[in-house]
């Protein structure tokens, strides 16, 4: 696939609720695999400026944390995960 990340989605959304990627003021946070049953701890996240590093970390197994408003946020796991790409809505 190719062309710029637009958008990251969850497959199933919570009920009643879009849930997007959360972007601190580290930017989007990420849990790292390599670290099993401790990857949602704070101390492991890892950062990415933009959504398309965020899906590049995606594609190699990482978490994506993802809320909406009024629900907390938590770690989806990649193959819950869509991602949109610019080149995906062009309709030729």
């Amino acid at each position: 696939m190719s062309g710029r990340v637009i958008r990251i989605e969850r497959i199933s959304s919570r009920k009643g609720v879009t849930e997007e990627p959360v972007i601190t003021a580290k930017g989007y946070q990420l849990a790292d695999p390599a670290h099993g049953k401790h990857k949602h701890h704070a101390e492991h996240a890892t950062y990415v400026q933009s959504l398309d590093d965020a899906a590049a970390l995606i594609a190699r197994g990482f978490s994506l944390r993802m809320g909406a408003q009024g629900k907390p946020a938590s770690l989806i796991a990649p193959k819950s995960l869509r991602i949109i790409r610019e080149a995906e809505l062009q309709v030729s």
